[in-house]
């Protein structure tokens, strides 16, 4: 009873944020968060640098994947300092592999691809978990059960990604193709429901001159299908299945990422068939079989009061507060954008 409480209340609280996020973050006001001086130009104005709300939004998505992480391998047993340790690790290899991804398959230096990170988180946390456990678990004591590990993974990456493609709102990136044109039953459905992004500075603009056009609201398909998933991966793997939460979330996420690539209308790279979607494709496969492999792995039964118990602990709050400030300043600080700021005063309030 306890669980479904606290899904009810998580399953409000997303509704209310995405509802938001899909209302507001296409207007041009919501792209920009704050505009920091940096130096003097001739003229007397100042050059900024722009902190966007793509920053904070992915900043806001990493902090609730990691605080997920947290709770799910906290109701199985893992010390937070463990998970801690894990979920640093995993950052540490896919925050930059986000961008380097992009660059090698969209030639750009200055965008991310969660795609790619995905493609590359997938791959990496067999090696990574057997690594702590051999080295880490052993001084610190603690063990990490693989399968219900990658579950939690898997699943905090869902709410992560979920989450995530408000920030993709708020640049206008990642965007899907215009609806004028569009035929059979997805057009039906998708009828006066398009969004409609406005500002010269937001990526569907600039790149491909889309401003103010209806386009498919791709993003917000996947922020409801990943968070729809996310849930009910989340009541699976307190009811101890383990293998079908693992498999339930990525399966859904990754067909559906190769699948969403045929609603986009942003440049995903050469050819008819993009990198991201062979990466999607290849990801599932892997999955698929490493969890043939591995779902004999015993765990303990799942207690979500013990999993919320290790989540407010002094350290841990610091530790996500962390994460959070990180994440900001590294996504936040807009590198395609840039600001003329003049400072003046209000002579009658002298």
């Amino acid at each position: 009873m306890f669980t479904l409480f606290v899904l009810g209340a998580v399953t409000i609280l997303l509704a209310l944020y995405l509802r938001w996020g899909f209302r507001c973050l296409p207007a041009e006001n919501w792209q920009f968060l704050a505009t920091v001086p940096s130096e003097k130009n001739d003229q007397g104005s100042w050059c900024g640098i722009n902190f966007t709300w793509y920053g904070l939004l992915t900043a806001n998505a990493y902090l609730v994947a990691v605080a997920v992480l947290l709770v799910l391998l906290g109701s199985v047993g893992v010390p937070p300092r463990a998970t801690a340790l894990l979920a640093l690790t995993m950052l540490l290899c896919c925050v930059p592999a986000s961008r380097l991804v992009a660059q090698l398959v969209e030639k750009k230096a200055h965008t991310f691809t969660v795609g790619g990170a995905v493609f590359v988180g997938m791959i990496i946390t067999p090696p990574v978990i057997w690594l702590l456990n051999r080295f880490a678990g052993t001084a610190l004591d603690f063990h990490l059960p693989l399968i219900a590990t990658w579950a939690a993974i898997a699943i905090a990456y869902a709410f992560g990604e979920g989450l995530g493609r408000l920030a993709c709102i708020s640049f206008g990136c990642c965007y899907g193709k215009p609806l004028e044109g569009q035929t059979g039953l997805l057009a039906r459905l998708l009828h006066d429901r398009g969004f409609v992004f406005h500002g010269s500075t937001k990526k569907i603009a600039y790149a491909d001159g889309l401003e103010a056009v209806p386009v498919i609201p791709v993003q917000a398909m996947t922020a409801v299908l990943y968070s729809t998933c996310g849930l009910g991966a989340v009541f699976l793997f307190l009811s101890a299945h383990h293998t079908a939460a693992f498999l339930l979330t990525v399966s859904v996420t990754q067909i559906w990422r190769s699948y969403s690539e045929t609603l986009r209308a942003d440049y995903r790279g050469a050819g008819k068939i993009s990198a991201y979607q062979i990466m999607g494709v290849a990801g599932l496969i892997y999955a698929v079989i490493m969890a043939a492999v591995l779902h004999h792995e015993a765990t303990p039964l799942a207690s979500l009061v013990a999993g919320l118990q290790g989540l407010w602990q002094p350290g841990m709050l610091l530790f996500l507060q962390g994460v959070w400030l990180t994440i900001f300043l590294y996504t936040g600080r807009s590198t395609v954008t840039g600001a003329t700021v003049r400072f003046h005063l209000h002579q009658d309030r002298i």
